[in-house]
């Protein structure tokens, strides 16, 4: 009973920190955020070990170190941390302190899509679509659809943009629209580039809304949580 106690107080202390560690990152304090986190690891909190490598992947009050960023995000792999999953799967895609291997990053974003890691679909379908993993390039449709139907925007944008090269507009139309209410400041932007320009007035209407997003966000404080939004 005692034991039973006090590992919920572990675990108790261990949500404290990370909650903490992510004020104190978005407030710029990134020096007690590491601390924060650090403790938080301790007790065995894997979404800290993903924090730590954040930080020093994205060099939030530190040198970027993408090899030492790789460490921790194995660390959290080890202990099932979805979002370490995918973040590593990222730097083996991309060769950032790690070797360039597209077969593991591909093996990494699976897993992380098993773990019910929705933006690790949409990365799925860019690699088959690209040829760069070992699914056929018409599986990336498969991918791209079961991301949109979970909320992410930009499986919806890539749903949408292969039904456009293919003649379907009507159901691309549908997935974009709702992408703009899944969206944020960046993928607005993206959007906005990607339709600018197009013979089909409707899809440049959509581009300019989205500009007209992007145009609008308030400038918010920094925000380093994980998960972008989705619906």
């Amino acid at each position: 009973m005692q034991a039973t106690k006090a590992g919920k107080q572990d675990s108790a202390a261990a949500r404290a920190a990370l909650a903490l560690g992510q004020m104190l990152l978005n407030s710029g304090d990134a020096p007690a955020a590491i601390e924060s986190f650090r403790m938080a690891a301790r007790s065995g909190e894997a979404m800290a070990l993903t924090m730590l490598g954040r930080i020093h992947d994205r060099g939030w009050g530190v040198a970027p170190d993408p090899v030492q960023a790789a460490d921790w995000f194995r660390r959290a792999v080890d202990a099932g941390e979805a979002w370490a999953m995918f973040n590593l799967a990222d730097l083996h895609l991309s060769g950032r302190g790690v070797t360039r291997d597209t077969a593991t990053a591909h093996a990494l974003y699976a897993k992380a899509a098993g773990h019910g890691h929705v933006q690790a679909l949409n990365m799925l379908g860019m690699l088959a679509e690209s040829g760069d993993g070992p699914d056929l390039p018409d599986a990336a449709d498969d991918y791209f659809h079961a991301g949109a139907e979970a909320g992410d925007p930009w499986a919806m944008f890539n749903l949408a943009r292969r039904m456009i090269e293919t003649g379907h507009i009507e159901s691309a139309l549908g997935w974009l629209g709702r992408s703009l209410n899944c969206g944020f400041p960046d993928y607005w932007r993206a959007m906005a580039a990607g339709l600018a320009g197009h013979s089909d007035s409707r899809l440049r209407t959509l581009a300019a809304q989205a500009r007209a997003r992007t145009a609008a966000a308030a400038t918010p404080a920094p925000d380093h949580h994980q998960e972008p939004p989705s619906c």
